[in-house]
């Protein structure tokens, strides 16, 4: 309508001229003006806030403060070494997220095993080995993974630069961590953390919260399917084999296996007996005698039992594992069960997972009390029955049982196995151990 005519309207009941019409116009509009723009002019410091004239001496842009409620990232260098070294640095990084409440922007993993050569590692997406969606589900509120595609400014970055050396303490390790909770740094969309892989950084943390994240990574399908299968075999062969020593009616279905984490190569040999000089510590190594010793002497077994051997591939043509066991134990390693190629077609982490999978679902896992894998599989042992309610966690009496053949137990057998979730780090999980609380 032309606001020249108006003078037909009638406002608040009243008659208005053509001058008067016009008046009123303007200060609608400029009330609805003032309505629309000025909260935008607040937000910036501006008119709202009376400083007109204040100064952002912050490390960001205009849109700092904007930028106050969006979420905040830290990223870290690609996780490297093997599956269990590369999930405990993982949880590193997501416990230090937690302490400067950022999210973890979703890390590489690393999908081979070197240890020096850099150059050859084979970079793998985290959501290539665990479920993406289903960890921010489970640890929502606790920890958060973050996608590159969430961040509006890849540039607005900080690096942080880890200390290394002796002189680079814990305390001032942790003081570092501490300066940039400080809101100095909140302008930043990203935090970057460079230098030494996560593995090696400070252990700041109960290994109660590196539970928490651990029991948020869930494999993904297809590598949950693979270890299905190994599963499903040792138990259809087992069975199988122990109706052969056994009346039909005293098997059970589905058939209980020992899984047992055969550290007999020559690299770990070299490393244990090292290590063995060093800590000035006897109970590391293990002969494959020891080994079968101590599994045919578990207080309480049940005979005939399955045995399943997870062992390096290169121990695959050494026939001799299989040779020597105690009567009435039916061992199986990959190569026997016919799923080496399951195996074969995956990556070295890949293959990791599948075994540390078929271990972590047996009815009694065997380990060494120094290797990372078995230490972190007796951790998921461990927490699955505290979540449960069990009372008894060590010994045949446990819903899981663990043992540590390197550790002498009783009758000549392995000794019972189980997490101390009181601890105050993972010293002992990450380097081993021979206080296995049981």
């Amino acid at each position: 309508m032309d606001i020249s005519n108006c003078k037909h309207l009638r406002f608040f009941g009243l008659h208005l001229n053509s001058l008067a019409c016009k008046c009123v116009a303007l200060i609608v509009i400029a009330l609805v003006l003032r309505a629309v723009f000025l909260p935008s002019f607040s937000s910036f410091g501006g008119i709202g806030n009376n400083n007109l004239f204040a100064v952002n001496n912050g490390p960001s842009t205009l849109n700092q403060e904007l930028r106050i409620e969006k979420t905040q990232f830290l990223e870290v260098p690609q996780i490297i070494w093997g599956l269990n070294n590369q999930k405990i640095a993982f949880a590193r990084a997501c416990l230090t997220a937690r302490m400067l409440n950022r999210t973890l922007l979703m890390p590489s993993l690393s999908a081979s095993l070197f240890y020096k050569e850099v150059d050859l590692l084979q970079p793998i997406s985290f959501d290539k080995v665990f479920q993406f969606e289903n960890f921010n589900s489970l640890c929502k509120g606790f920890v958060q993974l973050g996608r590159y595609s969430e961040v509006s400014n890849r540039s607005d970055v900080f690096e942080l630069q880890k200390g290394s050396g002796r002189r680079w303490t814990v305390e001032r390790d942790l003081d570092q961590l501490r300066q940039f909770r400080n809101n100095l740094y909140d302008g930043y969309e990203i935090i970057r953390i460079v230098g030494k892989n996560p593995f090696l950084w400070h252990d700041h943390w109960p290994v109660k919260d590196y539970a928490r994240v651990f029991e948020c990574l869930v494999l993904v399908e297809e590598i949950s399917r693979e270890a299905d299968k190994i599963v499903s075999k040792i138990r259809e062969i087992g069975s199988k084999e122990i109706r052969k020593v056994e009346p039909v009616q005293n098997v059970i279905d589905p058939v209980p296996y020992v899984a047992v984490h055969m550290r007999i190569e020559k690299d770990w040999m070299i490393h244990c007996k090292k290590l063995e000089q060093r800590s000035n510590i006897s109970e590391i190594c293990s002969s494959k005698e020891e080994i079968m010793e101590r599994v045919g002497n578990i207080v309480g077994l049940k005979t005939p039992a399955v045995i399943y051997l997870a062992v390096a591939d290169a121990l695959l043509e050494d026939n001799s594992i299989l040779i020597g066991w105690k009567e009435r134990l039916l061992p199986f390693e990959k190569k026997k069960l016919g799923v080496v190629e399951i195996y074969r077609k995956h990556p070295y982490l890949i293959q990791s997972a599948i075994d540390y999978e078929v271990c972590l679902r047996s009815d009694v896992f065997v380990g060494n009390s120094f290797s990372t894998f078995s230490s972190l599989v007796v951790l998921d042992r461990t927490q699955k029955m505290i979540k449960m309610g069990a009372r008894n966690l060590c010994g045949m009496e446990a819903k899981w049982p663990s043992y540590s053949y390197n550790l002498h137990g009783e009758s000549k057998g392995p000794h019972p196995w189980m997490t101390n979730m009181s601890n105050l780090n993972l010293q002992a999980i990450s380097y081993g151990s021979n206080h296995v609380s049981c």
